[in-house]
């Protein structure tokens, strides 16, 4: 998205909603056509953005899939953070990446195709079909943390404390009444070249 003056162009999600609920319904109610391969689908969708954000630096990056003891998966990155805008009040605009559309992929024949073989439809497939969500964020500018349920934001930008770093991490319970699909990852997806410059690392904190 651009600003200029007054004018907003959107060229990846429409800044001016912060819910798309007809949307995330849609997303839901159709979980087989927008999450194939089930939970590994998802995580898939949170790496594609760490990758667009690796090619838009320029530089190799790094991807940490942590697969929790509770049956939930968190996503960081080390990437500049999801990107947020000022407005004319000076007030803190994120980029709504949750719980609205990514007009370059939902819906488009052309979108990405992920290494399970299925279309890239967004990080909104992530939220909507999540029991809940966690996205932390820390930019240079500032770091914050925001909670959804089912891709609804139930918390506006918490404040959190910066460490020094930035990046991305998208923590979420897959909702498995939806999915019917346990967390199970081809190795494929720590070894797949789709990425070359997305060094991804996976870790297990399952019981064995």
């Amino acid at each position: 998205m651009s600003h200029s003056g007054s004018t907003w162009e959107n060229t990846t999600h429409d800044w001016a909603a912060s819910v798309d609920h007809e949307h995330l319904l849609q997303i839901r109610d159709q979980p087989a056509t927008y999450a194939p391969s089930g939970v590994e689908h998802l995580i898939l969708e949170v790496l594609a953005y760490a990758a667009d954000e690796v090619e838009s630096a320029g530089a190799a990056g790094r991807g940490i899939v942590t697969l929790h003891a509770d049956g939930s998966v968190s996503v960081a990155d080390d990437g500049r953070g999801t990107d947020t805008r000022m407005d004319a009040e000076g007030r803190v605009v994120k980029k709504p990446i949750m719980a609205s559309k990514d007009l370059r992929f939902f819906g488009n024949p052309d979108a990405e195709t992920l290494s399970d073989g299925h279309a890239r439809r967004g990080m909104s497939d992530v939220a909507a079909l999540s029991e809940w969500l966690i996205h932390t964020n820390r930019r240079t500018g500032g770091s914050w943390t925001q909670v959804y349920e089912h891709g609804v934001p139930t918390t506006g930008l918490t404040p959190v404390a910066g460490d020094g770093t930035t990046g991305t991490t998208v923590h979420f319970q897959p909702d498995l009444a939806l999915l019917r699909s346990p967390v199970t990852l081809s190795p494929q997806l720590t070894l797949s070249d789709t990425w070359p410059q997305l060094r991804v690392e996976l870790v297990d904190e399952r019981p064995h």
